[in-house]
C-alpha cells in the first residue's frame, strides 16, 4: 500500500495517527515520518489510536484536511468547494453525536422536525363526498320496489316499524341500504341485531357491496365507523354483548329469537331516546312464540286496566297498506302476492304453489303463523338448541382448512327422492359430544336440488378434505341406494336407513331425547333447520294400527330433509347417550 505524504510534515505525530487508521503498520509509519518504531508505538498507546471509534477516526481526518485547506494560500475554487463539503460532513457528525445522546430522530434529520411541526391531517376512512352520498341515495331509491318505498316513507314518519313479511322479498337487502344512506346523510348510529351474529353480518355484506358498487369506496372495520362519526354495529342476541350501544335499531327475524321478551328490553333500551328509530321485521313462526303477543298487541294490553285496553286488528286486510296501531307501532303485512303487486318480479307464483304444500305456502309466503301443537318438535323444544355460534363456539374455525382440527364428525344425508314423493336433498355435519355433559353441534347444513345421484355422492365426498369422518347415515329410499353405493366405495362403514314406522319412531325419539336434555346446538340464524323439525308430525299409518312420523315429504314440501339428515347423524350415538368416560384417553406406562 502506498500513499503520498501529508502536507503537514511539521506534525509527524498527527500524520502517523492518520496513516495508522489507513491501515499502515507501525514500522512503515516510523520509516515514513522519520521516527523510531518505539516512538510511534508510544504515540499509539498514549493517544489511544486502537480504541478510537470509526466516527472519531473520520472526524480526525476531516479536521486535519479542513485545517490544511484553511491555511492554504492562495486558495483555488476547488479548495472552497472542498471546504464547504468538509464543513457539511462535520455538521452531520455533530448530529450523530446528538442523536446518540437523545435518541431523537429529529436530531439526526432536521427535516423530520419540520415535517412534524405543522398540524397533522388524519387520513379519511370510510368517507364519501357530498356528491357520492347523493349518488348513493339515488341508487338506493331507484332499486326499491313499491312496498319498500312504503317502508321508507313510514320510517320518515314513524318511530317504530313492525313488519310481518314473506320470505325472500328483500327486506334485509333494503334495510341495509336504507341504513347506510341515512348514516352518511345524517350521521346516525345504526345497530343491526339478528338471531345470530353470523346472520347480522349479512347486513354488513350488503352495505359494503352497495357502497363499493356505487361509489367504488371500500368500507372497512367491524363495527363500521364512518368519517362523519356514525357507527354501524352488527350484533347477535347475546344480551351481555348487545348492551351499551345507542342508535337506530334493526331487529331481523325476531319471531325466531329465543327469549325474545328478555332481549326486546335490551334492544328497545338502545333506542329509548325519541330521536332513535326501531324497526322490527320477520317471517312468522309459531303462535306460541314469545314475540306473538308483541305483534298482536296482547303485550300492550297486559297489566292495563280494562278501560285502558285497546283493540288490535292485525289481519292482513287491516295491515296490507300499513297502519298505525294503538301502541304507536306502524305495522304492515307483506305477503308474496303483495310483493308481486308492488313490482317485485322475482317470483313465479304458480310454480311456488306447486313447490310448497298449502300449509307451507301459507306460512312461508302468505305470513300465516304455524300451530305447532301437533308437531313432534314444537318450537318450544327447538328454540333452546338455537345459539349464536360465533359467540359460543370458540373452538370452531369455519373458514379454516380443518375447521375442528382432527376431531371426528358425523354426517347425515337425506337424498333427493324420485317420482311424486320426491323431495330435496339435505346434508348436515355434526360435531358429536364427547361426554354426556357436552352438546352435539351442527356445524354445516346444505340443501341440494336435482336427481344426479353421482353428484350427490361427490358432494358428500368433498367433506373428506375438511373433516375426519366417523359416521355417515343415509336414507336409501329413492336415489338413496345409488348414492350409498357410491359413498360405500370410500366409506364402507356407512349406515343405511330403510324407513318404516319403527325406524322413524326410533330416530325421532332419540332426537327428542337429545333436545330435551339440551344436548343439541345449531346457529340461531338457521330458521330453515328449525322449520324443518317443526314440519314433522305424528300420525296414524294408513292401516290405523300404529303411529308413524310424516313431514309431507313431497315436491310440494321437501322441507324436513334437514331434520331427517340430522337424525341420521345423531343415530350414531347409543340410545342411552355417550358411555361414561367417553372421549377420555388412557395411557399405560411400562418400565
Amino acid at each position: 500500500m502506498t500513499t503520498t505524504a501529508p502536507d503537514t510534515p511539521e506534525s509527524p505525530r498527527l500524520t502517523a495517527r492518520h496513516l495508522y487508521w489507513q491501515g499502515w503498520r507501525v514500522a512503515r509509519i516510523a520509516e515514513f515520518v522519520g521516527e523510531k518504531p518505539a516512538t510511534v508505538h508510544s504515540w499509539k498507546q498514549r493517544d489511544g489510536w486502537e480504541e478510537a471509534s470509526p466516527t472519531e477516526r473520520v472526524e480526525g481526518a476531516l479536521e486535519a484536511r479542513l485545517v490544511q485547506l484553511i491555511g492554504k494560500e492562495p486558495k483555488e475554487p476547488r479548495d472552497f468547494k472542498e471546504i464547504d463539503l468538509l464543513g457539511r460532513q462535520i455538521e452531520r457528525l455533530a448530529r450523530v453525536h446528538r442523536y446518540r445522546e437523545s435518541g431523537n430522530e429529529a436530531d439526526l434529520n432536521p427535516n423530520i422536525e419540520a415535517r412534524n411541526a405543522g398540524p397533522k391531517k388524519k387520513p379519511r376512512r370510510n368517507a364519501l363526498t357530498e356528491e357520492q352520498v347523493e349518488q348513493l341515495k339515488a341508487a338506493f331509491l331507484e332499486t326499491c320496489f313499491q312496498y319498500q318505498l312504503t317502508w321508507y316513507e313510514a320510517g320518515q314518519k314513524h318511530r317504530i316499524r313492525n313488519i310481518l313479511k314473506s320470505r325472500q322479498i328483500g327486506a334485509t337487502f333494503f334495510f341495509a341500504r336504507e341504513a347506510i344512506v341515512d348514516a352518511f346523510e345524517h350521521g346516525r348510529n345504526k345497530i343491526f341485531l339478528s338471531a345470530s351474529k353470523a346472520q347480522a353480518h349479512i347486513f354488513r355484506n350488503y352495505i359494503v357491496q352497495f357502497v363499493k358498487e356505487t361509489c367504488d369506496v371500500d368500507l372497512k372495520g367491524d363495527p363500521l365507523v364512518l368519517d362523519n362519526g356514525a357507527e354501524l354495529h352488527f350484533l347477535g342476541t347475546n344480551s351481555k354483548t348487545a348492551q351499551g350501544y345507542h342508535g337506530d335499531v334493526y331487529l331481523d327475524e325476531y319471531f325466531w329469537i329465543h327469549r325474545f321478551q328478555e332481549f326486546r328490553k335490551v334492544t328497545s333500551g338502545m333506542a329509548m331516546h325519541k330521536k332513535w328509530r326501531q324497526t322490527y321485521f320477520s317471517t312468522p313462526s309459531s303462535l306460541g312464540h314469545e314475540a306473538y303477543p308483541f305483534w298482536s298487541g296482547e303485550l300492550f294490553n297486559q297489566r292495563r286496566k280494562k278501560s285502558e285496553r285497546r283493540e288490535f286488528d292485525v289481519s292482513h286486510a287491516a295491515l296490507a297498506e300499513g297502519a298505525v296501531c294503538p301502541d304507536g307501532h306502524w305495522r304492515q303485512i307483506v305477503t308474496v302476492e303483495d310483493a308481486i303487486a308492488g313490482g317485485c318480479d322475482l317470483f313465479d307464483l304458480e310454480q311456488l304453489r306447486l313447490e310448497y304444500s298449502p300449509d307451507e305456502f301459507a306460512n312461508l309466503l302468505m305470513c300465516q303463523f304455524v300451530d305447532d301443537s301437533q308437531s313432534a318438535f314444537p318450537l318450544a323444544m327447538v328454540h333452546p338448541c338455537m345459539v349464536d355460534a360465533w359467540e359460543v363456539w370458540d373452538d370452531y374455525r369455519p373458514f379454516a382448512p380443518r375447521p375442528v382440527g382432527d376431531r371426528g364428525v358425523w354426517i347425515g344425508y337425506d337424498p333427493t327422492g324420485t317420482g311424486e314423493d320426491g323431495d330435496g336433498a339435505g346434508l348436515v355435519v355434526v360435531l358429536p359430544a364427547r361426554t354426556a355433559g357436552e352438546r352435539h353441534r351442527i356445524l354445516e347444513r346444505h340443501r341440494l336440488k336435482g336427481e344426479d345421484y353421482a353428484a350427490q355422492a361427490d358432494f358428500i365426498e368433498s367433506f373428506r378434505t375438511k373433516y375426519r369422518i366417523e359416521h355417515i347415515g343415509i336414507d336409501v329410499s329413492g336415489l338413496g341406494e345409488a348414492v350409498a353405493e357410491h359413498v360405500e366405495k370410500w366409506f364402507p362403514t356407512l349406515t343405511r336407513f330403510r324407513y318404516d314406522p319403527a325406524v322413524k319412531g326410533r330416530l325421532v325419539m332419540q332426537a327428542q331425547q337429545i333436545m330435551r336434555k339440551g344436548r343439541l346446538e345449531f346457529d340461531a340464524g338457521w330458521a330453515d333447520l328449525a322449520q324443518s323439525f317443526m314440519a314433522i308430525k305424528r300420525e296414524l299409518t294408513a292401516s290405523g294400527r300404529q303411529y308413524t312420523y310424516t313431514s309431507g315429504r313431497s315436491r310440494a314440501t321437501g322441507h324436513a330433509d334437514l331434520a331427517w339428515a340430522t337424525m341420521h347423524a345423531l343415530s350414531h350415538e347409543p340410545i342411552d347417550g355417550p358411555a361414561e368416560g367417553a372421549g377420555r384417553a388412557i395411557m399405560e406406562m411400562y418400565e
